[in-house]
């Protein structure tokens, strides 16, 4: 079953980081992901870009709107993606906690689903 765990980070968290900190923060992730492969369970990971550098796009009344980043209002934002492919909650539970980034953020573990249920 595919669950997605979604990489929650505070927003701003990154720039306190020194370029070593950072590279071995993503280093740590590119090793989880590489393990998880190994183990056949990884369908996707993705790294995102700081919200900064984001665009929230909507339709209204048929007229396009778009707003660039960084948004106010946002406290967090998602940093990143790693789409697993597990028999249960419970293994996608406990892949979440051996994530490196639990140790600087949240993880969300999410089962994808149809949106009307």
């Amino acid at each position: 079953m595919p669950y997605m765990l979604m990489i929650v980070e505070p927003v701003g968290q990154r720039a306190t980081r020194t370029e070593a900190e950072g590279r071995q923060a993503y280093a740590s992730m590119v090793d989880f992901a590489q393990t998880l492969k190994a183990q056949g369970k990884l369908l996707a990971v993705e790294s995102l870009q700081s919200q900064d550098k984001a665009v929230r796009v909507a339709v209204r009344g048929g007229k396009l709107q778009t707003l660039d980043g960084p948004y106010a209002e946002a406290k967090e934002m998602v940093g990143g993606f790693f789409l697993l492919d597990v028999a249960t909650r419970e293994e996608a539970l406990a892949i979440a906690a051996r994530c490196p980034a639990a140790q600087w953020c949240e993880v969300e573990v999410r089962a994808t689903a149809p949106c009307y249920e």
